[in-house]
């Protein structure tokens, strides 16, 4: 079985709208997904920039979903404590989704939405972790992956 995302706010490899950035509201983007694959316990998302200037940064995380989740609504709130889905620290220091925001004049940036469907209930992760460890931890205990990437430039 395959797992899908996507967004009806852009679609894969379009353009990122202002709404979702730095440069307007920086209002996480609506997500949606198709069933996860029998066997997932629980779901991990997160957003990424490979083409910074000092490497990969990290936007989002957001873990520890029931499987049945199915979507994350625009404005996702930020939040990482309390019952739920927890949300990690991200690069600018702050816990739940900071949008692109690239040097102006650095050209296209492109950001990765990144769905893991996870055969545990629980990331087995330090609280208030950072995103890249939501990345790392995902990526050892996923039975499917899914990616929708979107492109910003200012």
């Amino acid at each position: 079985m395959t797992l899908a995302l996507e967004s009806n706010a852009f679609y894969s490899g379009g353009r990122l709208p202002a709404k979702f950035t730095c440069d307007a509201e920086n209002a996480s983007p609506p997500l949606l997904w198709s069933k996860p694959p029998e066997g997932t316990r629980s779901l991990a998302l997160v957003c990424s920039d490979p083409d910074a200037p000092s490497g990969t940064f990290y936007h989002w995380a957001i873990y520890d979903m029931p499987p049945d989740t199915g979507k994350l609504p625009e404005h996702y709130p930020a939040s990482g404590l309390g019952k739920g889905p927890l949300q990690a620290r991200n690069d600018f220091g702050r816990i739940g989704y900071d949008g692109p925001c690239p040097p102006k004049g650095h050209g296209v940036h492109r950001y990765f939405f990144r769905l893991y469907a996870l055969d545990l209930e629980r990331l087995l992760i330090p609280h208030l972790a950072h995103a890249r460890d939501v990345e790392r931890a995902a990526e050892k205990h996923a039975v499917a992956t899914a990616e929708l990437m979107a492109m910003y430039e200012r």
